[in-house]
């Protein structure tokens, strides 16, 4: 595996100190590396629509608020700690699956838009994207916990990108459950605490979410919903599906994570396995040996 990770600490630090016309070409170019992102997409995007969908830093209002943001991370060393712990854990999926197929990654880590109370409040600074073999997008605002967890969340994403690649798990967005999702980001967070504990655990989801016996049972009722315009209710929460346009069904912020990982966690203890060595397990195994554990009816389409 080969990681380019994007010098966007040079790059954002240009379009910081550019004049305001010559900005948005600026961060274009700091994203055209990622454009194999979005091979499926027939029509050409403009990368800046790109990079506000992932909340990325407003390039038009050049502030020392974003400055200050982007000396923290390069303080905290986040690109080398990225690059290294995506090293770490592709060594460690691979051990777990030697057959596994890791890709060359295309990463870019990307200052977040602290401006935007979604992206700062509720889901705390954190937007990762890593579902596409070979590209991983991390946006983040550096507080204190997101540079404590930098390796987690790298590694979270690392998960997806090889669940997603060749040899893995399809990813067809006419078929697509809701299930696969949640299971996804149950595993992805699992993987994360099997290397660095605690910090593992996605940060904008609460301690209460994660106990709460009924937002896992209502995440349950969601398993077999396909369209992928439904998913963000179920996954991220009704104050996401709002922003994005989604209809809203009575859960909290990561309550597709919180449940997640309660199921993968019944699946891994009931097989004696690892979320490293079941990130290619179809989420309907899964589901099928973990909710009658957790004392929940359901299936899941294979």
């Amino acid at each position: 595996m080969t990681i380019s990770l994007i010098d966007s600490a040079s790059a954002m630090a240009r379009v910081l100190d550019e004049t305001p016309h010559k900005r948005a070409d600026l961060v274009r170019e700091m994203w055209a590396p990622m454009a194999g992102m979005y091979h499926f997409i027939p029509d050409q995007l403009d990368m800046v629509s790109i990079h506000r969908q992932n909340f990325g830093f407003d390039w038009e209002k050049s502030s020392d608020q974003l400055r200050e943001g982007l000396q923290m991370l390069v303080d905290a060393a986040a690109w080398t700690r990225v690059a290294e712990a995506l090293e770490a854990g592709a060594a460690a999926l691979k051990a777990a699956d030697p057959s596994v197929f890791v890709p060359d990654l295309t990463v870019l880590l990307l200052l977040g838009d602290p401006t935007s109370e979604h992206f700062l409040n509720e889901v705390q600074g954190l937007s990762g994207f890593g579902g596409i073999s070979g590209f991983i997008a991390i946006t983040v605002w550096p507080t204190q916990r997101v540079l404590d967890r930098l390796e987690a969340i790298a590694v979270h994403e690392l998960h997806h990108n090889i669940r997603y690649s060749p040899g893995g798990i399809a990813w067809n967005p006419a078929t697509v459950t809701v299930g696969e999702h949640v299971i996804s980001e149950g595993l992805a967070d699992t993987f994360a605490t099997e290397l660095y504990g605690g910090a593992g655990h996605t940060h904008f989801v609460t301690d209460a979410t994660r106990s709460d016996d009924q937002v896992l049972a209502k995440v349950a009722t969601g398993l077999e919903i396909t369209g992928m315009q439904e998913f963000a209710g179920w996954v991220l929460g009704d104050a996401t599906a709002r922003l994005m346009g989604g209809s809203p069904v009575g859960l909290p912020t990561g309550a597709g994570y919180a449940a997640g990982a309660r199921i993968v966690a019944a699946y891994v203890e009931a097989t004696g396995t690892t979320a490293a060595q079941n990130v290619r397990t179809p989420a309907a195994e899964i589901l099928l040996r973990a909710l009658p554990r957790l004392g929940l009816a359901g299936s899941e389409r294979s």
